[in-house]
């Protein structure tokens, strides 16, 4: 049975770290200009989504968001289900010569994000591409580390980090289950 072991993020705390990483979005990139934001499905979207609208509060200027499903890229594809379930990736602009701002929720062996990888550079040569989290748990299996971290959170392998949002999950918080 799971069992809730810690909050390690409320609703506030959520709106704090999205609006810091903005900020450092902005200021790493040095502003907007070819900048968008691409989410991975599932709660990366709703999280780009945020971000978006913390850089135009303090840009003025709204960023493009994408949407990117990683399922046929992934791979532990066998494992997850004889007939997986895969979603549409919606990135109506074109990536190359962008700065692409990946978008997830947590970051754990970098597989996910490896799977990303791959998909997007399918759809056009992206000038850059950075990586945003919500939380960063450890316990890399591949070589991937996030620019913006929105909470670093030393977990062992038997924790699961639980990222929930109103927009999927109907409530906001952040939880280590054990």
């Amino acid at each position: 049975m799971v069992k809730e072991k810690a909050q390690i993020l409320d609703k506030e705390g959520i709106r704090r770290s999205l609006t810091r990483i903005a900020h450092e979005i902005i200021e790493r990139n040095k502003g907007t200009d070819n900048l968008i934001l691409v989410g991975i499905r599932r709660r990366g979207v709703p999280l780009a989504e945020r971000l978006a609208e913390r850089i135009k509060d303090i840009e003025g200027g709204r960023v493009p968001v994408g949407i990117l499903d990683i399922t046929l890229y992934r791979d532990d594809l066998t494992t997850l289900a004889y007939q997986p379930l895969v979603r549409s990736t919606e990135i109506p602009f074109p990536v190359s010569g962008k700065t692409v701002v990946l978008v997830d929720d947590v970051i754990f062996t970098g597989r996910t994000i490896r799977a990303a990888l791959d998909a997007l550079i399918d759809l056009g040569r992206p000038r850059v591409i950075q990586l945003a989290v919500l939380v960063d748990r450890g316990h890399r299996e591949l070589p991937i580390r996030a620019d913006y971290v929105g909470k670093n959170v030393p977990t062992s392998r038997k924790e699961e980090v639980s990222v929930r949002l109103k927009e999927i999950d109907g409530e906001e918080r952040v939880l280590i289950l054990a």
